[in-house]
């Protein structure tokens, strides 16, 4: 069956390089959400540092201290996630610097659920700024996975990547149910044209956290959108079951047994209006114009 829960898009202008007190700011967000009822709630790409990659591309006296900044796959901030998304028994969402090997650094997406149990990671696998291999603190992600959560399973799209209907697309095909796009950067309406369009190939919600615009997108459609930062964005959005045969016959018999009082209301609206007015006689069709074909696209193909 279809799931329809209540989710949240939040979104605070983050300090940049000091995780403390965005961890701090973040945590009263989720809070307030989860106090609002959500089940689900996403917050912006790089939330926890303050997305800190184009200023160490500009100031490579910088480089250094991101690495020192960013956090690793275990670290203190991410058990304290943990712990909170247990406590409010909330699934959670949102991005920041992950520091692997020691000496590198991934735009990440971590999707932690109401156990508390981190469900998936997702680093960014296309950039705006671009790539370069001396870049070791802004390595790009070589993985497009999406992964299995109790709310079904979740595609992560970082900021940019949500350009890219590819990448969507691979998430749809690998049995995504849902988008999650924590993001840091434009927040014009062009940009929600481009979510809308992800979704609706798909025919997936996605849960867009900017950090000064949120977007819930549910059946196709705008459910929730807010300008403006320090804005918490709530909706229900409806997360569809995953393809199976089992599920077609459900929903097959669920529509036949619906079709019967449809077309009984349908002819009931049709007597009505035939009642409100005066029919006319049957006048017999003339026939159409034999106009000239027109064709349009483009011309045929030469023949060699």
């Amino acid at each position: 069956m279809d799931l329809k829960i209540r989710v949240a898009a939040l979104n605070f202008r983050p300090w940049k390089w000091h995780k403390d007190w965005n961890a701090g700011r973040l945590e009263a967000f989720f809070r307030l959400a989860a106090g609002r009822g959500a089940r689900l709630a996403v917050a912006p790409e790089g939330i926890l540092e303050g997305y800190l990659a184009n200023e160490a591309i500009r100031w490579p006296e910088l480089r250094r201290p991101m690495l020192e900044t960013a956090e690793p796959p275990d670290g203190p901030y991410i058990r304290r996630f943990q712990d909170l998304a247990r406590e409010l028994e909330t699934c959670l969402v949102f991005g920041y610097a992950e520091l692997r090997n020691r000496h590198d650094v991934y735009n990440a997406a971590i999707f932690i659920d109401h156990r508390g149990r981190v469900c998936g990671r997702h680093y960014k696998t296309e950039f705006q700024e671009g790539i370069d291999p001396a870049w070791n603190f802004n390595r790009p992600g070589e993985r497009l996975r999406a992964f299995d959560t109790p709310l079904g399973r979740c595609g992560i799209m970082i900021c940019y990547e949500r350009r890219n209907p590819l990448v969507a697309r691979v998430l749809a095909l690998d049995g995504a149910r849902f988008f999650c796009i924590p993001t840091f950067g434009a927040d014009d309406p062009a940009q929600d044209r481009i979510v809308l369009a992800r979704a609706r190939e798909n025919g997936l919600p996605a849960i867009q956290a900017n950090v000064n615009r949120n977007l819930i997108i549910s059946e196709g459609e705008p459910a929730a959108l807010e300008s403006g930062a320090d804005r918490i964005t709530l909706a229900d959005v409806l997360i569809p079951e995953r393809p199976s045969k089992e599920a077609a016959r459900e929903l097959e018999k669920e529509f036949f047994r619906r079709r019967v009082s449809r077309m009984n209301e349908n002819r009931e609206r049709r007597r009505l209006s035939k009642a409100a007015g005066t029919a006319a006689a049957y006048v017999r069709p003339r026939r159409p114009a034999n106009r000239k074909i027109r064709i349009g696209g483009p011309a045929a193909p030469k023949k060699s």
